[in-house]
């Protein structure tokens, strides 16, 4: 069992970047997942692991590590290093160091023929990003596609804001026309949600293969989403603003498609 109790270790400085910069989480194919319930559900979701770091006085080593296999290195660490390394204000004492996954949309893979997919277009702050995934999660639909990222998906905040959910479901990034055209071939029809030329969300009938396409809060979707929508949809707004968080709107219209799913049963 290797041990490391100093900041200034040459190893410990290379995760600090890992960490904080998106260039070198690209450039290794690594990143980091800090907490029991995150690791446990990369765990679940087949990820693969290159190391697993604790601190013997806040985690039992049988708490976590006994999800890894023996090829998974683990290191000691001291509380400094832990502190360091850690995103938020936690003490669980665990981060893993895991192998990205490939987010290609050629390897997403459907059990249903009329999966409900969730696309979110643009979307700039990874807080959002977070909160879309755990919504994702909530309504259990079939995949999330993200159109021209502004943040890549293992930057520490997603993986926080989503409480892990970017482990638990089907995720495909790609540009707003390479989605597009992937649900055109797939024949799954798109929903944009925008206030242009766009009828009341509920009005439409979701029971079939479909997708639901967000955009920012401060734009909404780009013209070739409203564009080459099956239909336009909006929700309409009782009060004095014309808009709503982007994850509470994915929410409002995913669970009214999941409603008339189950009602069609």
């Amino acid at each position: 069992m290797k041990e490391i109790s100093s900041i200034h270790n040459s190893y410990i400085k290379e995760l600090l970047k890992l960490q904080e910069k998106s260039r070198e989480r690209k450039k290794k194919g690594l990143f980091i997942i800090e907490g029991k319930r995150e690791i446990s559900l990369a765990v679940a979701a087949n990820y693969n692991f290159d190391t697993v770091l604790y601190v013997d006085d806040l985690i039992c080593e049988k708490e976590v590590l006994h999800l890894f296999n023996e090829n998974v290195n683990r290191i000691q660490i001291s509380k400094e290093i832990y502190q360091k390394l850690a995103y938020r204000a936690s003490t669980e004492g665990v981060i893993a160091v895991t192998k990205a996954k490939d987010f290609s949309l050629e390897h997403i893979k459907f059990v249903t023929k009329n999966p409900l997919i969730l696309v979110a277009e643009g979307i700039e702050k990874p807080g959002n990003i977070g909160a879309l995934l755990r919504t994702a999660d909530a309504a259990n639909v079939a995949a999330v596609f993200i159109a021209n990222p502004k943040s890549d998906l293992y930057n520490p905040n997603i993986i926080r804001a989503s409480i892990g959910c970017v482990f638990t479901t089907q995720i495909a990034v790609g540009t707003s026309e390479e989605i597009i055209s992937y649900l055109t071939e797939n024949n799954i029809r798109l929903y944009a949600t925008t206030l242009q030329n766009s009828n009341e969300y509920h009005k439409e009938n979701y029971t079939e293969a479909s997708a639901i396409a967000v955009g920012t809060e401060d734009t909404g979707l780009t013209a070739v989403f409203r564009e080459r929508a099956t239909q336009n949809i909006n929700i309409p707004m009782q009060g004095e603003i014309d808009s709503m968080n982007v994850s509470v709107a994915a929410a409002i219209v995913l669970f009214e498609a999941k409603r008339q799913r189950e009602f069609k049963r």
